[in-house]
């Protein structure tokens, strides 16, 4: 038995252990890289109030717009050309309400597949109704929210 245990240890420590190195990886060839020349780069760094423009082109066909005014509300525009000859363009506005895209290319949530049914419309009606009586004074607030406590009595079965 310690034989085994033996050659099973020195079988471990003979193994070959995996190397733990921080080197880079082999570079592996890949395709030239294209350099793609800046047409047009326009900027107007930050004002005291906070507005700023760029306009940047290049020599592959993107185009950007972005301006930016007093309270970080910001508004731009990006173009380019998909290699199928499709043009890409969106416009853009982030303000107090939030980050909105515009463009024909972004996804579009499909119409509510049926309307709402009409015993769930007077669910939501009579609850607001209530909520209302509620407020008024009219209906007062309950433990078990409308339904009453489960009977302590019961019978034998």
């Amino acid at each position: 038995m310690k034989t085994l245990v033996l050659s099973v240890l020195l079988a471990v420590a003979l193994a070959d252990q995996p190397s733990f190195s921080y080197d880079a990886p082999a570079h592996r060839p890949s395709a030239p890289v294209r350099v793609v020349e800046i047409i047009r780069d326009d900027r107007v760094h930050p004002a005291a109030d906070g507005s700023y423009t760029f306009d940047v082109e290049t020599q592959d066909g993107i185009v950007r717009h972005e301006a930016g005014g007093p309270g970080g509300a910001q508004q731009g525009s990006v173009s380019f050309t998909f290699p199928d000859g499709q043009v890409f363009d969106l416009q853009f506005v982030a303000d107090a309400n939030g980050y909105q895209p515009q463009s024909p290319f972004l996804p579009v949530a499909p119409a509510f597949p049926h309307p709402i049914p009409a015993h769930a419309l007077e669910q939501i009606e009579r609850g607001r109704l209530e909520h209302e009586a509620r407020a008024r004074g009219e209906l007062r607030e309950s433990s078990s929210q409308g339904h009453s406590a489960p009977s302590q009595l019961y019978g034998r079965p």
